[in-house]
């Protein structure tokens, strides 16, 4: 918000939230009930607008994608969740200019309106009201605005965004769209008085100023040299560090996309060109290995849309498979194909803790491809090229998280360390830490425990860790093999407390479950009321039973001086992260230099829980 927000400042529909896009139902009904006029304006607002969210969905999902923004890029900073909330209503805009253009459109006497597709000479007169006029108001417009009155008022709302991103262009109060509005009509009027408006017209205008807007709040520099070193350039056309130093010094470089004002009124910034040299060669935010490296997977074919770089706002709240996502299926299967054939594990998200710099990358494959042993070769085939990267980068710690380290896929990420020995990166699984998430969730004065999934890495750690400090431990499990080798783990004092079981109703008189795998509603239905669920099951449990407690998948809010988190990890709340995930980070805050791959070290759980806490962990 702004420091001190004036009249106005609010959109009339800003309470009504995602509500809002009501609005545009009145053109559509226009146009499907076969209303619309002559002029056809209702189905060109509807698909000006359409052409409007697709412009700056391309422009956002390009600014993210770091393969591309990384080696121009201009500021080293990312940005927060709450910039992402603040910026959430910036269509804000297309919805008041569809309501102003038509209100004109209307207008008794005027005649906006029977307008040509096309008109050669008015798209030049469109040119010429925009150079003229309209940057030159502009300009000093938005000097105005920068006088203490007004930018406490309304101005400082936008600069709140220090580090911008395409569609930070559009987020002002109401107040002031109401005066760019004004001033950004002049060209659409300007032909019309001139006899040259058109059709045509109104998509140029509209999407060109939509377009220059995205450019200006990349963060990254990508108008070429040879461009802009044609003489005379730079005072006709803006570039993305030019505008960033707008935001970063504040009261310098006013112009909207033409700097010839900023030159002819000294208001340019004496840094200008040499942040552009520095960005377009890559020197300004240089580009540097990371500390730690966290590998993810996708989950729901839809989770595609949960990467930083699809839907933004959604990506920026856990994910949930939405109704609206349903006609996305088809182009989900077809990107898991593509990336079959032709994908790597890619950047999805860049983040800081204290001295550490992390990355969280993706593998190219979804949950489903996990469970068919013919994908097992291309998805290891990903991870060690991804842990080969990582360790010719100098990166120190790579983690592994969910089905990336599945015991039968590689032996929790053992069959990479055995291959490559010399390995400097530590690759670490996390599980230590997720067994202790899960054991401190479990009171202290429990006896007895029912343990499913109890012969996997968690399942086992668990187990022994409670039998050692007197605990009763039923372990389900049909392999009386798997059973045996790790009954044998034990000490002999121990030993005695670990208890074989092959069917689920052996759990029938014990109160605490602590669950590895899937448990169906009639499973569930055999515990005792008032059992709580301790659960590492992936996905979590359903909840059948309204008497009894179930337990959140192990997971840290993540130390309160973590920046730059702008997407929630799947299912995680806003901040934090899965315990694996957490585990990378504390291994890489601690030095520890060993790999923490195949079978947990139960012996390590207090001491990797004690590391957590004293980082500023917190158990979720």
């Amino acid at each position: 918000m702004a420091t001190n927000p004036g009249l106005l400042y609010k959109f009339p529909w800003e309470d009504m939230g995602n509500y809002k896009y009501l609005l545009y139902v009145p053109f559509a009904a226009t146009v499907l009930s076969g209303n619309d006029d002559a002029d056809n304006w209702s189905a060109h607002i509807c698909t000006i607008a359409v052409l409007r969210y697709i412009v700056a969905q391309i422009f956002t999902s390009i600014s993210r994608i770091h393969n591309i923004t990384e080696r121009t890029k201009i500021q080293d900073k990312g940005i927060s969740y709450e910039q992402i909330d603040r910026e959430d209503n910036w269509d804000d805009y297309i919805i008041l200019q569809s309501y102003v253009m038509t209100a004109v459109h209307h207008l008794p006497y005027l005649g906006y309106g029977g307008f040509p597709l096309y008109n050669n000479a008015g798209l030049w007169q469109m040119l010429w009201w925009h150079v003229g006029p309209t940057e030159f108001v502009y300009y000093w417009l938005h000097r105005g605005l920068h006088h203490k009155f007004l930018y406490s008022r309304y101005h400082s709302h936008h600069h709140a965004s220090f580090v911008t991103e395409p569609i930070t262009g559009s987020v002002h109060p109401f107040m002031e769209h109401l005066m760019y509005t004004a001033n950004f009509a002049i060209p659409l009027l300007g032909p019309f008085f001139q006899g040259g408006a058109s059709v045509s017209m109104f998509y140029a205008y509209l999407l060109g100023f939509d377009i220059m807007n995205a450019i200006g709040h990349c963060n990254f520099e990508f108008v070429p040299r040879w461009f802009m070193s044609i003489p005379g350039m730079k005072y006709l056309i803006y570039t993305p560090s030019y505008h960033s130093l707008h935001h970063s010094r504040v009261h310098t470089n006013f112009c909207l996309f033409m700097p010839i004002y900023d030159h002819m009124f000294g208001t340019v910034h004496k840094t200008t060109d040499t942040l552009y040299e520095k960005a377009i060669t890559g020197q300004s935010a240089p580009k540097t290995a990371p500390d730690v490296v966290f590998i993810g997977h996708g989950t729901n074919l839809v989770s595609l849309f949960h990467l930083p770089f699809m839907f933004r706002s959604f990506s920026s709240r856990p994910f949930e498979p939405k109704w609206w996502l349903a006609p996305f299926w088809p182009l989900c299967v077809m990107v898991m194909f593509v990336m079959r054939i032709f994908g790597k594990v890619f950047c999805s998200d860049k983040h800081r803790l204290r001295h550490l710099k992390m990355e969280t990358w993706v593998t190219p494959a979804w949950a489903i491809q996990f469970f068919f042993k013919s994908q097992w070769k291309f998805i290891n085939s990903k991870i060690e090229e991804a842990i080969l990267e990582a360790d010719a980068a100098g990166v120190k710690v790579l983690g592994l998280g969910a089905l990336n380290k599945n015991e039968a896929l590689n032996g929790g990420g053992k069959l990479f360390v055995d291959m490559h020995p010399n390995l400097k990166t530590r690759v670490v699984h996390g599980n230590t830490l997720t067994a202790a998430a899960v054991l401190k969730k479990i009171p202290s004065n429990v006896k007895e425990v029912f343990v499913t999934g109890a012969t996997s890495k968690l399942g086992r750690a668990i187990s022994l860790y409670l039998a050692e400090r007197g605990v009763k431990v039923t372990m389900l499990t049909a392999s009386t093999e798997r059973f045996q080798k790790i009954h044998d783990e034990a000490p002999p004092k121990a030993q005695k407390l670990i208890v074989h079981a092959t069917k689920i109703e052996a759990g029938a008189n014990c109160k605490d479950w602590i669950v590895g795998k899937f448990c169906s509603e009639k499973d569930q239905g055999i515990a005792p009321s008032g059992t709580t669920f301790h659960q590492f099951v992936v996905p979590p449990l359903q909840e059948f039973r309204s008497d009894c407690v179930y337990t959140d998948l192990p997971a840290f809010a993540l130390p309160v001086d973590t920046k730059y988190f702008k997407t929630c990890e799947m299912t995680m709340e806003r901040g934090c992260v899965h315990a694996c995930h957490a585990g990378a980070v504390v291994h890489a805050l601690e030095g520890w230099d060993f790999h923490e791959v195949g079978a947990i070290d139960h012996t390590r759980i207090d001491q990797t829980w004690d590391a957590a806490i004293k980082h500023g962990m917190v158990l979720k």
